[in-house]
């Protein structure tokens, strides 16, 4: 939003106003289309309807469906962030503990919105790829992650690497075989024991 300053203070931009909510509004949209119909079914004619606009119209607020994905992909991580910052000062000083809430916060946002963990996640809209600008949240939580590992006293980007690649794979598991369910919710914590045998953090 723009403010203009005048001699009684600043002075609020109404129509960039008006512009920010309109693209929220659309992207609110493309969240709930993309549940109902898949992330590269819906299409710019089902948005348009949705929020009341002609198709044509939203190419004021966005110049493409791919901006609109980038908006959506930045919006995704923007909230993991978050969501991460939030649980960073309750994280357990115990390490394997301190291991097992990041894993909990990670799992438990991914399979929360299979739709928004596909598009951060997987390569599910050909052809798409993230602005920097978009990308921006991802690196954030990069950051996020290998501080956590820092408190851990592990400094091998291999280690966050397979963390990772473990607790998708479950959130992944989850998403594709029993949403909705705990059959991999359940065995969380036990892969996050098996992890910290590996690298030896202590009991």
């Amino acid at each position: 939003m723009t403010d203009v300053t005048t001699e009684h203070g600043p002075r609020r931009d109404r129509v960039a106003e008006r512009r920010a909510a309109t693209r929220r509004e659309i992207i609110d949209a493309a969240w709930i289309l993309a549940q109902d119909k898949g992330l590269a079914e819906f299409t710019l004619r089902d948005l348009a309807d949705a929020i009341g606009l002609r198709a044509p119209s939203l190419y004021t607020h966005f110049a493409s469906k791919d901006a609109i994905y980038d908006a959506m992909f930045a919006q995704g991580w923007a909230d993991f962030v978050e969501v991460s910052l939030a649980w960073l000062p309750e994280l357990p000083e115990q390490p394997r503990a301190s291991l097992k809430v990041a894993a909990r916060v990670f799992f438990d946002f991914a399979v929360e919105n299979p739709v928004r963990y596909q598009l951060m996640h997987q390569r599910v809209i050909p052809g798409f790829a993230p602005s920097p600008e978009s990308y921006a949240p991802s690196l954030r939580m990069q950051e996020i992650a290998r501080h956590i590992f820092e408190n851990l006293g592990t400094t091998d980007p291999a280690d966050l690497d397979i963390w990772t690649a473990l607790v998708s794979g479950m959130a992944h598991q989850q998403i594709a075989n029993d949403l909705g369910g705990t059959r991999w919710s359940d065995q969380l914590d036990r892969v996050m024991d098996m992890f910290a045998d590996g690298i030896g953090l202590p009991h």
